[in-house]
């Protein structure tokens, strides 16, 4: 039985009929899209000294390949988000499925330095567009009760893929095969949902119309709400790229852990981004969009606080197990309360600049300039500096308006 239409942001997003089971299958297919692009995008990060030692890079020049990447994310991301508003998703989607899974392929023959932060500039290219849509998607299919859940499981296989499994895989396919071959073989999966995906993904609704509106892109920037997404994506991405690049060594070095114990610390941490990924847009579906998102940013600053102050890697694995929500934060962030607030004919537009401010200023910037400060002050200080990441979303959070559809619907009912 198909869904009557549903008020969406400031506009109505028309449901059409899906064939059974249509929302449960799409879903899986995104969900493991996703996880094989953070997965690509992780891989060099874990790589690294394999990297290293065979092209000749120094910490700086391994940095410079992930900055590369993380801005070309951010821009595309936007670009091709305002390209999909008006010609379709798939037809941006479907082509950066395919080429990003060629790059990774690239990137195992490149032979220099230049050569690779090419490369991985252009990864970035497809990995953005991709990023934004595989999230924007299920946030236009799925029905309002279900929007939280259904982005949040998607965007959770970047801490199951990404940072739970990848350490392991690609370090165990470089140690007995070589780097290159690890990027060979997961260029394959890539290439093969890509294939799934051409013949199974529809476009939304909204693209079927024949009276479908120009989208407005000045829209975006119209919405308090917005503004403060923006904001919390930086004070998230800080937290998550500070905590990921920063931890193993501050662990390493400040506690003397071996690096095996500290793999087992991390991978508590990748294993609590996944089940919190999608466990809090699902609370959210329940008590709120604001509220979960405060809720969750507070647990999320004790993981970097908890790493100055406990020295043990069993409290702080179960710790990290226990707090780490901070995925859980992005799809709400990045996706769910732009899709709320604004039309629905500039959501692509509306996700690709929440997932450029956090590439630019947290991914790129605000995680260099921890490194700096730890050249001056000592590891502790990136801590500190993820800590304050997650207390930025929770000041965000503070100011934003519920965008829930429930709870506006009653506020709406109340007032009148």
């Amino acid at each position: 039985m198909p869904h009557p239409p549903v008020s969406s942001g400031a506009g109505t997003r028309e449901r059409v009929a899906r064939p059974p089971g249509y929302e449960a299958k799409l879903i899986i297919a995104l969900f493991i899209t996703w996880g094989l692009v953070f997965l690509d995008r992780m891989a060099p990060l874990f790589l690294g000294p394999f990297l290293a030692k065979d092209l000749h890079l120094n910490p700086g020049q391994i940095g410079a390949i992930s900055a590369a990447l993380s801005l070309a994310w951010g821009l595309s991301a936007f670009f091709f988000g305002m390209v999909s508003d008006r010609f379709g998703r798939r037809i941006v989607l479907l082509p950066s499925v395919f080429l990003l899974s060629v790059l990774s392929w690239v990137t195992g023959v490149v032979g220099t330095f230049a050569q690779m932060v090419v490369v991985r500039a252009g990864m970035g290219v497809c990995e953005g567009p991709a990023a934004n849509l595989l999230v924007a998607i299920p946030s236009e299919e799925a029905p309002p009760e279900h929007r939280g859940r259904d982005v949040g499981f998607v965007q959770s296989a970047a801490g199951l893929v990404g940072l739970a499994v990848a350490p392991v895989l690609v370090t165990q396919i470089a140690a007995h095969m070589g780097w290159r071959p690890a990027f060979y073989i997961i260029a394959i999966p890539g290439i093969i949902m890509g294939l799934i995906l051409t013949f199974f993904l529809r476009e939304p609704a909204k693209f079927e119309s024949a009276e479908r509106q120009r989208p407005d892109y000045r829209e975006v920037f119209r919405h308090r709400n917005m503004w403060l997404a923006m904001l919390g994506t930086v004070g998230f991405t800080t937290w998550l790229l500070v905590l990921d690049t920063f931890a193993p060594l501050y662990l390493t070095q400040v506690d003397g852990m071996a690096p095996t114990t500290m793999g087992f610390v991390m991978t508590f941490i990748g294993l609590s981004g996944f089940l919190w990924g999608f466990g809090v847009p699902w609370i959210s579906d329940r008590i709120g969009r604001k509220v979960a998102l405060f809720i969750f940013s507070i647990a999320s600053l004790l993981v970097p606080l908890s790493m100055l102050v406990v020295h043990s890697p069993t409290p702080l694995s179960i710790l990290g197990l226990v707090l780490a929500a901070g995925q859980g934060l992005a799809p709400l962030l990045m996706v769910v309360v732009p899709s709320e607030t604004v039309a629905p004919t500039v959501v692509g537009a509306a996700v690709g600049i929440t997932l450029l401010c956090g590439e630019l200023f947290g991914s790129t910037g605000l995680t260099y300039l921890a490194g700096i400060l730890a050249n001056h002050y000592g590891l502790s200080v990136t801590m500190w500096v993820a800590t304050g990441g997650a207390a930025l979303v929770a000041l965000a959070t503070a100011f934003m308006k519920e965008t829930l559809p429930a709870q506006r619907s009653e506020k709406s009912a109340a007032s009148r």
